[in-house]
């Protein structure tokens, strides 16, 4: 792999590229893995008790899977002109410059990446608890115990963290597919639920609509983290593309079949009063087997999205470091695995210590505000890169360009923008984080300089 910068690679890294291993399969299920882990299970409650309305929790389930299409078209262009370990990282240098790049790199050690499996692991001790009578203390030991587990994994290779994923994958989706089948066949259910009207009327607020957005996003999470691995995609510009589109689609399907169950077997009230929407609606459907077997589904679902961050992340800061824009350490490749060990093992201790001190709700808004901004400019990176590069092969072009990747940055500055107006306190300390890249990549690329 050849990066745009013109300093020297660290000593320390071990080899020039990452294993090509990953084929569409595998790419197609790592971004259905990637997305689908707690969200589905956590949220929907939650957006129900913000929007008020049926028709308001399918519109901002369609529009959170219509923006995330929109960011896979649009992704899937620069990953097929970049397809190299880092993915955002590389889209935005080379749309931006360093700046903008390293800053976003840093936001992901420090709070998107690293945050995002903290969060996993937050739900992973909340579905934890249905099962065994833990405390908050032990179950949070389990779910770092889990990210311990996943960073072993990983560290024994890319093909290794695949088969997991894989598997893990399978596992989720048939039990969607599973939730919905046994909803739907409830007796107990009434597409009646579907005509619900609040007792007392809720006028259309866009603002709620955007705080249900967050929530709707977190669920959608994670259809970006393939363009990480894109310097181990085999045919990238098949493979990479397929991948984030074909899982990105199959993602879509699945959460709106999934909503239309819920509704079907549970009245809008119960859905916006419940925390565990889906073990609810299955204990309803199957007494308390039901509430026991979805309770394992969800947590194999949540080990399977923890995975494919731990899987994405690392390949952005084995990028930054190959660069001389992070610590040395993290451009070092095992030899024998040909992964970025010292990344991956880092990430997982990060990631350790935001799941002791955060908890799940507060977490995902930190990802979610900061993850957004710089989505946004990565989709004004298509319309950048078209002007600033005419000359670069394009082995695939963005459907309904100019229009997708326009609409799809506009889409992520009004989220963020309706963040920091309904939510300042959360948006404020993403912000300081944004901030304190600055001092160190002031520090690195003068180091770089003087190296």
């Amino acid at each position: 792999m050849k990066t745009s910068t013109t300093q020297p690679i660290p000593v320390i890294a071990q080899s020039d590229e990452l294993k090509r291993d990953l084929g569409l399969t595998d790419c197609a299920l790592l971004v259905i893995g990637s997305v689908i882990g707690s969200g589905v299970f956590l949220t929907p409650g939650n957006i129900a008790r913000t929007v008020q309305s049926v028709e308001g929790v399918f519109l901002v389930w369609v529009v959170g899977g219509l923006l995330s299409l929109f960011g896979a078209l649009a992704y899937a262009e620069l990953g097929a002109m970049f397809p190299r370990t880092g993915g955002i990282y590389v889209f935005l240098r080379e749309a931006y410059g360093p700046l903008t790049a390293f800053l976003y790199g840093w936001c992901t050690f420090f709070v998107m990446q690293s945050g995002s499996v903290a969060t996993l692991a937050a739900a992973f001790a909340i579905y934890l608890g249905y099962l065994l009578p833990v405390s908050p203390g032990v179950a949070k030991l389990c779910a770092i115990g889990v990210i311990g587990f996943l960073t072993l994994i990983n560290c024994l290779g890319v093909r290794s963290g695949a088969r997991v994923q894989n598997i893990l994958t399978v596992v989720k989706m048939g039990s969607l597919i599973g939730i919905a089948v046994v909803l739907f066949s409830m007796s107990r259910g009434s597409f009646e639920h579907f005509s619900y009207v609040s007792p007392t009327p809720v006028p259309f607020s866009w603002s709620a609509l955007g705080v249900a957005m967050i929530a709707v996003l977190w669920a959608y999470e994670g259809w970006h983290i393939l363009t990480y691995n894109a310097g181990e995609v085999k045919n990238p510009n098949r493979n990479l593309t397929g991948g984030l589109v074909l899982g990105t689609l199959a993602v879509i399907a699945l959460y709106l079949t999934v909503n239309l169950a819920y509704l079907y077997a549970l009245p809008f009230e119960k859905i916006s009063g419940s925390r565990r929407l889906a073990s609810d609606a299955m204990e309803l459907a199957m007494g308390p087997l039901g509430g026991t077997l979805i309770a394992v589904a969800i947590l194999i679902s949540i080990t399977g999205a923890t995975n494919s961050n731990m899987m994405g992340g690392p390949r952005v800061y084995f990028a930054m470091a190959r660069e001389n824009l992070f610590f040395k350490p993290f451009a070092y490749v095992q030899p024998r695995y040909m992964v970025p060990t010292f990344s991956i093992v880092l990430q997982g201790v990060w990631a350790s210590l935001l799941t002791l001190i955060g908890s799940f709700d507060r977490l995902f808004s930190y990802v979610i505000f900061v993850a957004w901004i710089f989505y946004g400019l990565g989709g004004m990176g298509v319309l950048v890169l078209r002007w600033k590069r005419p000359e670069l092969d394009r082995p695939y072009r963005t459907w309904g360009y100019p229009f997708v990747p326009l609409l799809f940055a506009l889409m992520a500055f009004l989220i963020v923008g309706n963040t920091m107006v309904n939510d300042f306190k959360n948006s404020f300390w993403g912000l300081m984080v944004v901030f304190t890249g600055l001092p160190a990549y002031w520090y690195w690329s003068r180091k770089r300089l003087k190296g």
